[in-house]
């Protein structure tokens, strides 16, 4: 059957889904709870501090042969296994809370002491512990696997969030939303220059002067000195490398080793995958970032939460379906509000490039038009969306997946160049924008390059929109699916489908 959007499975889905939070309990995260098994309809308001770490020299590992081959995705690979493992110790050890190790990014939370008055001394544990990943992460590379140090930048913000659980059917993650979480982020990735940054509010909170721009205003050894003094974290530099040699030896990391998925990619069963039983194919990685939901988040956290877990809920699963049901891709992960998968179509042998570039498109495609659809059926049901909008940025090439990190707690793990190449994709769109990358668009077929144009970014594109312009140009992908969509009714029509015409889209 062939990959399809269709606007009533959609709309039953979703309003599945808003049943789902009709009912939506809002309560403070005051005391030691479980963050990996929220219900669905629950959320707690954590006032705590969030670190990002960004590993700055981690795609000098993607690019460190000219081709991209086994080679470089395995020293990527295990160079991220490696930092992983000495994060997850630290972390641990510090008492704070690992939400997700991304890629090159690394997300953690400091929620102790408990309450509004200690914001200062979550702070300091966090710097304290920001410092110490740092000096680990410089002494925890492999010389004899040709696996450097790790270089990293940090940004730290303080103040409130909602926690919720963003996963499904056996993929349950904790998720924090709101201000601190972006700006942390934002801090850690927009600049390569490393060190420890923070915000204006956590500054403030340790007595800091504010500064006109934090993401330049490096924290000084000095006061870096007085947060760790201030934290008393109890945890050496030597002592946390010196296990983390032992356990490496009692644990070895082991060789990476790579098979083929066989398509469909939504059967992929990531939780089996190992260092040793990895995947590695040519796919399409894509991004679908919601705009604006940082803003929506701070404009109703504090009087209407309800409906930011009610959005996040309804747009995110309905995100993830038709990436994994209507088109067969697979989700890796929810990144805040935004979801990072992959599209793959050929065989157990082979991937059709054409194939899987023009289905990338229809799913984009798909991707806008349930989200269109699901802000119109929130707003129905009285739930406010403000101004939302939806990113959306993809690109083709060699990638691997995997679970990384400690034994009993590996997280999974998608990477390679087209992974970054998409994100940065979807950065450069705004609410209403498809971009796609540069390999997509020269090695897919003519029907793309054409609906793309040389900005190879299109505003309001649809799923309708990029299934006809799609068929016009005689898209085998695009024909098949808009047969299968009036197969069902009326085999008649299919035939009719069958002849070109047409439409248009607004070049952005």
């Amino acid at each position: 059957m062939a990959n399809a959007w269709k606007h009533d499975r959609a709309k039953s889905a979703i309003d599945a889904r808003i049943k789902d939070v009709e009912k939506v309990t809002v309560v403070d995260y005051t005391r030691d709870t479980s963050l990996t098994s929220i219900p669905t309809n629950k959320a707690y308001r954590v006032d705590g501090v969030h670190l990002y770490i960004d590993i700055v020299n981690f795609e000098d590992m993607l690019w460190s042969t000219d081709f991209e081959g086994e080679t470089c995705h395995k020293r990527a690979l295990r160079f991220l296994n490696l930092h992983y493992r000495a994060v997850h110790r630290i972390l641990s050890d510090a008492d704070a809370i690992r939400v997700d190790f991304h890629n090159q990014r690394l997300h953690a939370v400091v929620t102790k002491p408990y309450g509004e008055d200690a914001a200062d001394d979550r702070v300091n544990r966090a710097v304290a512990i920001a410092k110490l990943i740092a000096d680990v992460l410089a002494e925890t590379g492999d010389d004899d696997e040709k696996i450097p140090n790790a270089k990293v930048r940090v940004g730290i913000d303080t103040g409130k969030t909602l926690a919720v659980n963003n996963g499904r059917n056996g993929n349950r993650e904790p998720l924090f939303l709101g201000r601190p979480a972006n700006i942390a982020a934002k801090l850690a990735s927009n600049n390569k220059t490393v060190g420890i940054y923070l915000s204006n509010e956590a500054r403030e909170a340790i007595g800091l002067d504010t500064t006109d721009d934090p993401a330049k205003s490096k924290m000084t050894d000095e006061e870096i000195k007085k947060c760790e003094d201030e934290a008393k974290l109890g945890l050496k530099k030597d002592s946390i490398v010196a296990d983390w040699r032992k356990d490496n030896e009692k644990n070895p990391i082991g060789a990476f080793s790579f098979t083929r998925a066989t398509p469909p990619l939504k059967n992929l069963d990531i939780t089996v995958l190992t260092p040793g039983n990895s995947r590695r194919m040519e796919m399409v990685s894509v991004y679908a970032d919601v705009d604006n939901f940082t803003a929506y988040v701070n404009s109703h956290i504090d009087n209407d939460p309800e409906d930011v877990v009610r959005c996040l809920h309804v747009i995110r699963a309905e995100l993830d379906r038709v990436l994994s049901s209507d088109f067969s891709g697979r989700r890796i992960r929810f990144i805040g509000d935004c979801i990072h998968g992959h599209i793959l179509e050929g065989t157990a042998h082979t991937t059709d490039t054409d194939e899987t570039v023009s289905t990338a498109v229809l799913c984009a495609g798909g991707l806008r038009s349930s989200f269109n659809l699901t802000l119109e059926r929130l707003e129905a049901n009285g739930v406010d969306t403000d101004d939302l909008g939806l990113a959306i940025g993809f690109e083709f090439g060699p990638g691997a997946i995997s679970r990384l990190g400690m034994q009993g707690s590996r997280v999974r793990c998608s990477t390679g160049r087209s992974v970054l190449a998409s994100e940065n994709e979807q950065k450069r769109c705004n609410g209403i924008q498809t971009a796609i990358g540069q390999t997509a668009y020269d090695d897919g077929p003519a029907s793309v390059r054409k609906l793309f144009g040389s900005s190879r970014r299109l505003s309001n594109l649809t799923y309708d929109v990029a299934l006809d312009a799609l068929a016009a140009e005689d898209d085998a992908v695009a024909k098949a699916a808009r047969a299968s969509l009036y197969a069902a009714s009326s085999p008649a029509i299919v035939k009719a489908a069958e002849t070109p015409f047409r439409p248009y889209a607004k070049i952005g």
